[in-house]
């Protein structure tokens, strides 16, 4: 006999509209709050069970997500492909385990074997392996099945070792030029544009590409640069956080935290630390800003009245938190390069934390940063001298963390380590107080997943053509130089 449900219809659908009302408008925990009152009514919908799963997984409730997803796909949800989908990417992206993604995009295929976004993610894995061949190979898929995904011609583009592969530089210049296509598609391409044409050693023709592609990058966000509000945030966070001041009752372990600009060595640093037998590889995991987030905004107003109690719950959180991702580590690195702003935080929260803080030439630098296609709502990206800004900015709070916390605040130098590595190193898990292994200098050697755009030049061994790359450029950097001048 079929199971029969007692509930008002009316309200039922009043439940829903207002739920999805709610989730177009991305207050996605109050929708999933009425999700889960549909899907107790009743229980068999098995749409709404996955709308329950996305706003759970956008309001980060991720296990919670991870069930409402398995239960659409058990309830017959149609195009499950796009549930297996979703549970990848909170497996990859957020849970930190790579094996558990993989296998979601392949069930995800087992159900449409021609599903691009599956291809795309399991490319995505590839890359953060290092495979490059099996990399390369899924982007190949993608087009075979849409010659016209750009997403997937940009990365095949910036992923090809040889800038001569038959058309490759035609088709990317021809896609990016199409006046057809979104701000988005156009930045993606003309990045692909920019890294085929230096790689070549087309550096006029690259910069001119760099250059179209974050013009289309600012195009496809409302995210602006304020230097003004910048510079009022540092002053304000070295105001608050002017003196040591160690809370009662935080933990006597603490995570390595490293940070620094993008495009600094802050990877490099990672996967020579991930060498040591104590230390586990956390990546860029991002506790700290979602505590602040969650506790402390508006940041660092509310630090500023906070009492010890704050800031040990806060440990306590943080830990629980970690420990959850890295339950069996010893030592973790976290790598959010923005926690640079919150040393004073980390500090009050763990007072035997090392910071590591990864420099790199300044012209270098900006010029890295200029040339990777970093999220849109770091304004700063976009433009060389906000970059430079931005870079400038960053060196005189973290000069003043070393003035705070001397000797746990440490310097990793870029250069310094791909000219003399094995010295770089041992000071570096010296002033760490860890003692010397040898396998830190076998970068090359790793097997964990790296997300950032550093991941190949961490798959081979230690090259310094990274170093001085300015110089390729110098004509385009006159400004740039003179501005930082003072930290050439």
């Amino acid at each position: 006999m079929a199971r029969r449900l007692f509930f008002d219809m009316a309200a039922l659908r009043d439940l829903l509209i207002r739920a999805s009302q709610l989730r177009e408008r991305r207050r996605y925990a109050e929708a999933a709050a009425l999700y889960e009152e549909v899907v107790a009514a009743a229980p068999l919908l098995a749409t709404e069970w996955y709308n329950l799963g996305f706003c759970r997984r956008m309001s980060g409730g991720f296990d919670e997500a991870l069930a409402a997803y398995g239960q659409a796909i058990q309830l017959g949800v149609s195009e499950p492909e796009e549930a297996h989908l979703n549970r990848g990417v909170i497996f990859a992206d957020h849970l930190l385990r790579p094996e558990l993604a993989e296998a979601e995009y392949n069930r995800a295929l087992t159900f449409n074997a021609n599903y691009c976004p599956a291809l795309l993610n399991l490319a995505n894995l590839a890359e953060d392996r290092g495979d490059r061949a099996q990399a390369l190979e899924l982007y190949r898929r993608v087009l075979a099945l849409d010659p016209e995904h750009w997403l997937a011609l940009a990365r095949y583009g910036k992923l090809q070792p040889d800038p001569a592969a038959p058309d490759l530089l035609a088709r990317i210049e021809y896609a990016a030029k199409r006046t057809d296509l979104g701000p988005e598609d156009r930045a993606n391409l003309y990045f692909a544009l920019g890294d085929v044409c230096d790689k070549a050693g087309a550096f006029d023709l690259a910069f001119d590409a760099y250059e179209q592609a974050n013009a289309f990058s600012r195009a496809s966000s409302d995210a602006r640069y304020d230097r003004t509000a910048a510079e009022a945030l540092v002053d304000q966070i070295i105001e608050v956080f002017s003196e040591v001041s160690s809370p009662p009752e935080t933990p006597g372990w603490a995570p390595i935290f490293i940070c620094g600009m993008f495009r600094s060595g802050s990877t490099l640093a990672e996967q020579m630390l991930a060498g040591h037998p104590r230390i586990s590889p956390g990546g860029e995991i991002g506790l700290i800003p979602a505590l602040v987030h969650e506790r402390l905004t508006p940041f660092p107003d509310k630090a500023a009245s906070a009492e010890g109690a704050v800031f040990s719950s806060l440990a306590a959180e943080y830990v629980r938190r970690l420990r959850r991702l890295f339950p069996s580590a010893d030592l973790v690195t976290d790598k959010w390069l923005g926690n640079y702003l919150y040393a004073g935080l980390i500090k009050r929260m763990f007072p035997s934390a090392k910071i590591v803080h990864t420099v790199r030439h300044p012209l270098d630098n900006v010029l890295s940063v200029f040339f990777l296609h970093l999220d849109a709502s770091l304004g700063y990206a976009v433009d060389l001298m906000d970059a430079a800004h931005q870079l400038r900015l960053s060196r005189r709070l973290m000069a003043h963390w070393r003035r705070l916390y001397p000797g746990d605040v440490i310097e990793f130098r870029y250069d310094e380590f791909v000219d003399e590595p094995r010295e770089t190193a041992r000071a570096l898990t010296k002033a760490l107080g860890l003692e010397w292994d040898e396998e830190c200098l076998a970068i090359q050697r790793r097997t964990n997943t790296v997300k950032t755009a550093s991941v190949w030049q961490v798959r081979q061994p230690l090259y310094a053509t990274s170093s001085g790359r300015w110089r390729n450029y110098s004509r385009h950097l006159e400004e740039v130089r003179s501005y930082l001048a003072d930290l050439l």
